[in-house]
């Protein structure tokens, strides 16, 4: 059993091209599915059927796992499932007719542009990192890109005078994402006195270099956003993904086209990208609830007193 999941995950990593933490994921939990299987003294992939599987999903309930984990184990365990049968391993798929668990419909959370402010000026441009950072917190605001995809750049991968970049999402899916004035001018602090300080004497071809020179992590991506944002006074977990959604949420609030934004980001399915038309209409309603003289009951006093001024004038 293990050798099929040993090939399933090399398949995952050339010819699926697969993220590298997508990888890790899913050879960590379906091992996990294995190991349950294995307690079991189910001793072959063939031997699982409808019973098993219900059974296994009833165990990562008592296990704690929320509706979203045991989602995401399912999907894992069914493409597994899937590369099995091509290879003749099983004949049928036993989570073919087993449903994921419903899922709430969470909204991404956003920051208001008062905040993105907030947020960019908080790193501390005398010093190598400060630059560098400000120089991160412009780029995934205005490019609204992964941090995956941010620790991922490389210089050969930044065009047109900074103005563009070039950037492989999911499933090594190649786009352009754009950058504003206040982000070129950003870039350009950071890659004139911030990098070459950095580097040192080391060669190396990544944008954002960590102080020993090498290339920054996702981990220091998210420390150091967590640190401004404590400093921006920002209540709640700020993530690179917050500017992410702030990125989409606040084009679509100034006109841009839905199939645009989808462009932008990456997403491969435009119904990924109208999450944030929820967003904007509830962030709107927010609004016309707030603003509107007329958006609440009104007690009978006021009401009253509002239609007698209309019948005097």
């Amino acid at each position: 059993m293990e050798e099929q999941l040993n090939s399933f995950i090399a398949y995952m990593r050339v010819e699926r091209n697969a993220s590298p933490r997508t990888v890790e994921n899913y050879a960590r939990e379906i091992r996990e599915f294995l190991s349950f299987l294995r307690e079991r003294g189910i001793s072959g992939w063939d031997q699982v059927d409808r019973l098993v599987v219900r059974q296994y999903l009833a165990w990562l309930q008592g296990q704690g796992y929320v509706k979203a984990s045991v989602a995401r184990r399912l999907t894992e365990v069914r493409s597994f499932y899937r590369y099995l049968m091509r290879q003749e391993v099983v004949a049928a798929n036993p989570l073919k007719a087993v449903s994921s668990p419903r899922l709430d419909r969470r909204l991404p959370s956003f920051l208001t542009i008062e905040q993105v402010n907030s947020l960019l000026s908080a790193p501390d441009l005398v010093t190598p990192q400060g630059l560098r950072d400000r120089a991160i917190l412009e780029f995934l605001y205005a490019s609204g890109m992964r941090v995956s995809e941010i620790v991922g750049l490389s210089l050969s991968n930044l065009e047109r005078g900074l103005r563009e970049a070039r950037v492989w999402g999911k499933g090594g899916k190649e786009r352009i994402v754009l950058l504003g004035e206040p982000a070129v001018s950003a870039l350009e602090s950071y890659l004139r006195s911030g990098r070459p300080r950095l580097a040192g004497d080391k060669a190396n071809n990544a944008v954002f270099l960590n102080r020993s020179g090498g290339r920054l992590s996702a981990r220091s991506v998210q420390e150091a956003l967590e640190k401004y944002a404590a400093l921006a006074g920002l209540g709640g977990k700020v993530t690179p993904h917050t500017l992410r959604h702030s990125f989409a949420t606040h084009l679509l609030d100034g006109g841009a086209d839905l199939r645009v934004v989808q462009e932008l980001l990456g997403h491969a399915h435009l119904s990924t990208t109208q999450v944030y038309t929820h967003v904007t209409q509830s962030q709107l309603r927010k609004i016309y609830m707030q603003a509107h003289p007329r958006a609440r009951r009104q007690p009978p006093g006021e009401a009253d007193s509002s239609q007698q001024g209309a019948g005097s004038g």
